[in-house]
């Protein structure tokens, strides 16, 4: 598996598959071919449906600067579903072509060429970790230093920073987000709407929601957020560190670099032996996975055995199996904004089922990344980032409500 770098990325949103990837990849072609006129891009499958609300163009377009670029799109679905066709031109003439895969949390790949990226962690299952823990008396965050390095502390430290200033630049916006769906941005709603009587219980689903909402519309409105592990999972796990640092003292700057490297640990695993991808395997492979990571940070921060970490993780992706990617208009907005404050709770209810129920649990972590993958492969493409079916099917401007 490789680094926890290379799954926790810092960039605008409001997509890593669709504006981070392609990005990337038109910033590697120039510069291999500094003497460029003109790139032609023909986007296939799901950037071809969504590309536009997820602002695929505009991110090439910005990076691509000064070279023009034209677009075109095509449906192959023996293709990856986030595949696009660089076409370098000079005098009008093609002098290279590149076909690039976009797979899932800024990662891209280019067919035909090897990946560059090194292998950090040899083991590949929760299993062949854990048994190497417990063989090597090593907690879960001992292992991923282990593997890393120390150095990789300094790089948790930046990524937490970065969440923690997009949850609060995203509690002091207001407006509407970018698109024509016309959205409100609602944290700061959440946030500040204190009732009269507040249970513990309403104060912490209010709170935990409201941190979601920040970092998901900061990233609609293509602020910078970090990819947990996709841009549009991206407010599922600073909501729950974010909480739990502002709750509890004990829970201290070290304990949420712990969290945050075992939740980087559970997102590597789905990463390598799934997808992280919604155009591959659907919305679970983005919130369920963010949903696993934050659910095995939270048990980490109460330092729980590996056991209730796997459990947590497991219970979190077992309940989200089947959900479908099925965004409005193709923007990262409905239903995805609010997916992440119910998985953000989620998280923090798995990790409670986790403390009372791991030795009597039935299912591995290992067994539930193997089952989401196969789903998501079973899954009709209409429900896989490509706005043909669900939600975005049925969406009509007339379902808008307005309460009374």
């Amino acid at each position: 598996m490789h680094s926890l770098r290379a799954l926790y990325q810092v960039g605008h949103g409001p997509s890593s598959s669709h504006t981070m990837g392609p990005a990337k990849a038109v910033s590697v072609v120039s510069s291999r071919h500094p003497d460029a006129e003109r790139l032609d891009i023909l986007l296939y499958n799901s950037l071809a449906l969504t590309g536009k609300g997820h602002l695929t163009e505009e991110a090439i377009k910005e990076t691509a600067e000064p070279l023009e670029v034209s677009f075109s799109s095509s449906i192959d679905l023996n293709k990856h579903p986030n595949t696009l066709v660089i076409d370098v031109i000079r005098h009008e003439s093609k002098i290279a072509s590149y076909e690039v895969q976009s797979v899932g949390g800024g990662r891209i790949v280019f067919v035909g060429e090897p990946s560059g990226e090194e292998d950090v962690y040899f083991h590949h299952s929760y299993k062949e970790i854990k048994q190497y823990c417990k063989a090597n008396k090593l907690s879960l965050f001992d292992y991923v230093i282990r593997m890393e390095g120390p150095e990789i502390v300094s790089f948790l430290e930046t990524i937490w920073e970065t969440m923690k200033e997009a949850v609060e630049r995203g509690l002091k916006a207001e407006g509407v987000l970018p698109g024509p769906l016309k959205l409100k941005r609602k944290a700061k709603v959440l946030y500040e709407k204190v009732l009269p009587i507040e249970v513990p219980e309403i104060l912490e689903n209010r709170l935990v929601s409201s941190y979601a909402f920040a970092v998901s519309e900061e990233n609609a409105g293509g602020g910078i957020i970090v990819t947990a592990p996709t841009c549009g999972a991206c407010g599922v796990l600073p909501a729950v560190l974010y909480y739990m640092h502002k709750r509890y003292a004990f829970i201290d700057h070290d304990r949420i670099i712990e969290g945050l490297a075992v939740a980087g640990l559970i997102g590597n695993l789905i990463k390598h032996n799934a997808s992280i991808s919604g155009a591959v395997a659907g919305c679970q492979a983005e919130i369920g996975s963010a949903c696993s990571m934050a659910a095995a940070a939270h048990a980490t921060l109460f330092r729980l055995s590996p056991d209730q970490v796997e459990y947590a993780a497991e219970v979190a992706m077992e309940h989200h199996l089947g959900l479908t990617c099925d965004p409005v208009n193709g923007y990262v907005q409905i239903p995805c904004i609010e997916r992440n404050a119910v998985a953000a709770l989620r998280a923090i209810d798995a990790c409670g089922l986790s403390f009372f129920l791991t030795d009597s649990r039935r299912i591995s972590f290992d067994t539930v990344i193997k089952t989401m993958y196969q789903t998501g492969l079973d899954m009709h493409s209409s429900y896989k980032e490509t706005s043909e079916g669900g939600l975005a099917k049925h969406y009509l401007e007339d379902d808008d409500v307005n309460c009374w």
